[in-house]
């Protein structure tokens, strides 16, 4: 793989080498269960969850007792949407929008098979909510709010900081997915008046197959119920024997994102700039999709007449690995929800692609990259001219 270029770290992220490191002893020597607290194996490793649980608090502005370690940021809010919704069931109403994680979509969606009313909110052109539209949709009955902090295929920012000063006036539980902000963004559930939220550790150079959940401990307190039932482990909203390596993982890469997100993300800005601003001068009909200042510093999503962004990512294969949609929905080929929320079932929506370049991305990889994309943009254009 080393001879390809990278650029779908939206999907995911490789691990920080800082990471790895920390993991190490903990796959090799310090093997204990950490509920086996009693013995000396278990208490080395129960300190390390610890040591992480405090790692990840302090990089989102949380308290320890907030952090509830799970298998993932889906498994994170699939907990935080059924069970907070089963927590309130005096107030059967929930508001997301209509370009969420399947993660929140599907669990909102069991709901409703539950009896639930659920309001999906649009979008405009640049997919963000409307704040009016969302002070319109709250009800009395409405328990929980759930908006994504930053949407995984086009970039675009969502207003979090204003979305949970409201419903903290309206005494509404605000959950917020943030697995694509964990990187890159400045995160503080405190002061952004978030109440529930879920975070990955593969979206910011941490192992898969751990993900945290912020469980608000402070007035306005979350309640949320368990889905999960077992061993009582993670405040029992999590049960099951913690992965003790996954956990040290994400507690390193979150103090690492920490301290180095604002020079990533200028570095990764201007490379992005750059990028677009070349293949926008040779094909000035593409269209940057997604929010234009508003988004993620190292996301760029375009759509092209005439290019179909499968036979695009067949043809640089052998070059470069980026997204035509979620990573989450490669299964099947459909036309993304979320650009179909944005343009309708319209051909930008379907020839819609991802570039995503990440920590350790070079300038002379993404001048690669753009070199090879141009170069094979034209070859396909050529071949349609042909055809007509």
């Amino acid at each position: 793989m080393t001879d390809r270029i990278y650029l779908d770290h939206n999907a995911t992220t490789p691990l920080d080498p800082a990471v790895v490191s920390a993991m190490e002893p903990f796959v090799r020597e310090i093997f204990g269960n950490p509920s086996s607290v009693e013995h000396e194996h278990g208490h080395a490793a129960a300190v390390a969850v610890e040591r992480a649980r405090e790692q990840v608090a302090s990089s989102i502005g949380a308290r320890p007792n907030e952090i509830v370690f799970t298998g993932s940021c889906t498994e994170a809010d699939n907990v935080a949407i059924i069970g907070a919704a089963r927590a309130y069931p005096d107030k059967k109403h929930v508001v997301t929008t209509s370009i969420e994680h399947p993660a929140v979509m599907e669990s909102v969606r069991a709901l409703e098979r539950e009896g639930w009313r659920v309001t999906y909110l649009p979008v405009d052109e640049y997919g963000q909510i409307s704040m009016d539209e969302l002070r319109n949709a709250v009800t009395d009955q409405t328990s929980l709010v759930s908006v994504m902090a930053a949407n995984n295929e086009v970039g675009t920012l969502q207003p979090v900081s204003e979305i949970g000063a409201f419903c903290a006036s309206k005494g509404i539980l605000f959950h917020s997915d943030m697995a694509q902000v964990s990187a890159g963004e400045s995160i503080d559930v405190a002061r952004d008046n978030i109440h529930l939220a879920s975070f990955s550790g593969h979206k910011a150079y941490g192992p898969k197959g751990v993900g945290v959940l912020y469980v608000r401990s402070r007035k306005p307190r979350a309640k949320v119920l368990p889905i999960l039932f077992g061993g009582g482990q993670e405040r029992g909203l999590r049960p099951g024997t913690l992965n003790v390596p996954a956990i040290v993982g994400i507690g390193e890469a979150f103090t690492i994102a920490r301290t180095r997100a604002r020079r990533d993300n200028a570095r990764l800005m201007a490379m992005c700039s750059i990028f677009r601003d070349g293949l926008l001068s040779a094909h000035p009909s593409t269209k940057l999709n997604g929010h234009p200042t508003i988004r993620l510093a190292n996301n760029l999503s375009f759509s092209i007449d005439g290019i179909e962004p499968l036979a695009l990512m067949r043809r640089l294969r052998s070059h470069i690995s980026f997204s035509a949609s979620s990573a989450c929905a490669t299964d099947k080929v459909e036309t993304s929800p979320v650009l179909k929320a944005m343009f309708g079932d319209v051909a930008r929506a379907r020839n819609a692609f991802r570039i995503a370049p990440g920590r350790f991305t070079t300038n002379d990889e993404m001048s690669k990259a753009l070199e090879f994309m141009l170069k094979e943009i034209a070859a396909l254009k050529g071949m349609a001219r042909s055809a007509a």
